[in-house]
C-alpha cells in the first residue's frame, strides 16, 4: 500500500516543481504576472463587402504631418523694407502646409506679435515676444519655430543697426499663418504669391 501511496505524491511534487520552475522563468523575465486568465471574446460577425466597404469610405485620414521646406540661400537686403519682405516671403515659403497668402478671415484664431533680432549674417540671434494671444498661446511657439526654421534671412551688416524685424502673425482657424507685411499696401511691400 504505501507504493500506491507514493507515486501520486510524486506526480504532485512534479506537478509544484514545475509550477515554482514556471513562477521563477517569469520572475526572471521581469514580467508582471497576469492576475487572472482572460477569458476569450466571443466571435464577432465578420463585415460584409458592403459593410466593410463604407467602414472604410466613412473613415477619415489620419492627420499627416506639416511639410516644411529646407529653403536656400537668402538674397542680401539693401533696405529695412526689403528685409521685411524677404523675411516673410521666407516664412511663407518654409512653411507650404501651415500658411496662407490669400486674404485674412474676418476673424482670427490668435495675433502674436514677434520682435527678431538678427545677427549680422541674418541668422537669428534673439525673439522678443511683444504681443501674445489670450486665445491660442501655441499661436505663439509655432510662430518662434517658424521663424527659427526660415532663417537665415540674408546678410544684414550694410544695413543700419538695430537689426531687427517686428511681424505680425496672422493665424486662422486651421491654425495656419500669414505674415501681416504681405498685406501692406502702398509701401512697396506688398508680395504676390
Amino acid at each position: 500500500m504505501h507504493c500506491i501511496e507514493a507515486a501520486p505524491r510524486a506526480r504532485l511534487a512534479a506537478k509544484v516543481s514545475a509550477w515554482l520552475a514556471g513562477l521563477l522563468l517569469l520572475s526572471a523575465c521581469n514580467g508582471p504576472l497576469p492576475a487572472a486568465p482572460v477569458a476569450a471574446a466571443e466571435p464577432t460577425a465578420t463585415p460584409g463587402p458592403t459593410e466593410h466597404a463604407s467602414a472604410i469610405t466613412n473613415a477619415e485620414p489620419p492627420p499627416r504631418a506639416p511639410r516644411y521646406v529646407q529653403l536656400g540661400p537668402p538674397a542680401t537686403p539693401r533696405s529695412a523694407a526689403a528685409l521685411r519682405l524677404q523675411f516673410a516671403s521666407r516664412l511663407v515659403a518654409a512653411h507650404p502646409d501651415t500658411s496662407y497668402t490669400e486674404r485674412a478671415p474676418d476673424r482670427l484664431w490668435a495675433i502674436p506679435v514677434l520682435e527678431v533680432e538678427l545677427n549680422a549674417n541674418g541668422s537669428v540671434r534673439r525673439i522678443t515676444v511683444l504681443r501674445k494671444p489670450t486665445t491660442g498661446s501655441e499661436a505663439t511657439a509655432l510662430a518662434i519655430a517658424a521663424v527659427h526654421r526660415a532663417a537665415p534671412f540674408g546678410d544684414v551688416s550694410r544695413l543700419p543697426k538695430p537689426w531687427k524685424v517686428v511681424e505680425t502673425f496672422l493665424f486662422d482657424d486651421d491654425m495656419r499663418f500669414k505674415p501681416r507685411t504681405l498685406d501692406i499696401d502702398g509701401a512697396g511691400l506688398t508680395a504676390t504669391h
